[in-house]
């Protein structure tokens, strides 16, 4: 039940801006985990979640850049991608044809602050990050998650 839960939650303030624990309870009793306050805010703690303004507006709750991915992510992500490689500042994802798409908006979803955006085709990839180095760390975690399917990229 704890990991269904926390995974909710991460899904919740990765496709919402939630600004305040109270919202955050609200938003997890709607889809069927109604928790307490203290259980909420261990949640917190255990998952490191901080606050960041996203678009210069009020601070809500976002999941640090390497925080382990919500199952379905993770096998997504390990179902999808066939290879990863990297030029420059940019990290390629190669895809199964048909699914690259399906990645690159669960990729998206991260709000990565290493990511400056993304661009899917039918079964590519392109991730533009802000340094040549984060994207060689990009592509290398991206191909260890493939094999595994057990790491945060």
């Amino acid at each position: 039940m704890k990991k269904q839960r926390q995974d909710a939650l991460l899904r919740l303030i990765a496709a919402e801006e939630i600004p305040t624990q109270e919202r955050l309870r609200s938003r997890m009793a709607e889809i069927g985990f109604d928790v307490t306050q203290a259980t909420l805010s261990r949640d917190i703690r255990e998952l490191k979640l901080t606050k960041e303004r996203r678009n210069g507006r009020r601070a809500c709750y976002a999941a640090p850049i390497q925080q382990p991915l919500p199952g379905q992510l993770r096998d997504l992500f390990h179902g999808a991608a066939l290879r990863t490689d990297y030029a420059g500042n940019i990290a390629v994802i190669h895809c199964h044809v048909g699914t690259a798409q399906a990645v690159c908006a669960s990729l998206d979803a991260l709000h990565r602050k290493d990511v400056v955006g993304t661009i899917a085709g039918d079964d590519t990839i392109f991730v533009l990050m802000r340094t040549e180095d984060q994207a060689k760390e990009f592509a290398m975690a991206f191909s260890e998650l493939m094999k595994t399917g057990g790491i945060g990229c």
